[in-house]
């Protein structure tokens, strides 16, 4: 199992933040129509990428372990989109 390096707190948008479609159409199938839209209010200060990201952007990323109670374990092996 991964270790995590950083934990990283998740806030919350007033307005949503905008997701390539790419990463939209990856999760489409794993995810409801509600959830993505709860998630892409959601954003995250990732200290990989160095700036706000929406939280669907890092729940696709290599270094995302798992989310508990608001908080990303995060592996900071590297910012990018998994396929």
């Amino acid at each position: 199992m991964r270790e995590a390096k950083y934990l990283v707190k998740v806030h919350e948008a007033k307005r949503a933040l905008r997701v390539n479609k790419e990463i939209e159409e990856a999760v489409k199938g794993a995810l409801g129509r509600k959830m993505i839209r709860k998630m892409k209010r959601e954003y995250v200060e990732c200290p990989v990428a160095d700036r706000k990201v929406s939280f669907l952007e890092c729940f696709t990323c290599i270094s995302f372990i798992r989310r508990i109670k608001g908080v990303v374990h995060c592996s900071g092996e590297g910012f990018g989109y998994k396929r």
